[in-house]
């Protein structure tokens, strides 16, 4: 399946959660319930993914954490926040860099539709480049 297919997946999922979730309430009860019905598609979902960092032969594990990462493809940011800025964006340019990803979302909970929420983050370069 390709990041584009899994991000439409993501998406109506993501949708469907916070539709009965609404919003206001932390990150960590979004992410917790959308990683449990992410499971329930039957998607391979790893909840606060460890992204070291290699210099120079060795991999430092410095606490930087991926809120879910989809078939060890997408990369998913959950945010509770008045609004998506360019820290979060960063953010996530980092772990798709990081990680040799090629696609991100910030999905960010805190709006009163989901669909005003959402943000694709695209990897340009060619990932095996970093």
């Amino acid at each position: 399946m390709t990041e584009d297919e899994l991000s439409h997946i993501v998406i109506g999922v993501a949708l469907n959660v916070h539709s009965q979730l609404g919003p206001g309430l932390l990150e960590n009860v979004y992410k917790k319930v959308l990683h449990y019905k992410l499971l329930k598609e039957g998607l391979s979902v790893e909840l606060e993914k460890p992204m070291g960092i290699e210099i120079d032969d060795i991999s430092l594990d410095l606490g930087y954490r991926i809120d879910l990462l989809v078939e060890n493809k997408l990369v998913l940011e959950l945010k509770s926040v008045k609004e998506i800025n360019d820290l979060h964006v960063a953010q996530t340019l980092n772990y798709l860099k990081l990680g040799r990803f090629k696609l991100g979302l910030i999905l960010n909970s805190n709006v009163t539709q989901m669909k005003s929420g959402i943000r694709r983050v695209i990897l340009t370069k060619d990932p095996r480049q970093f």
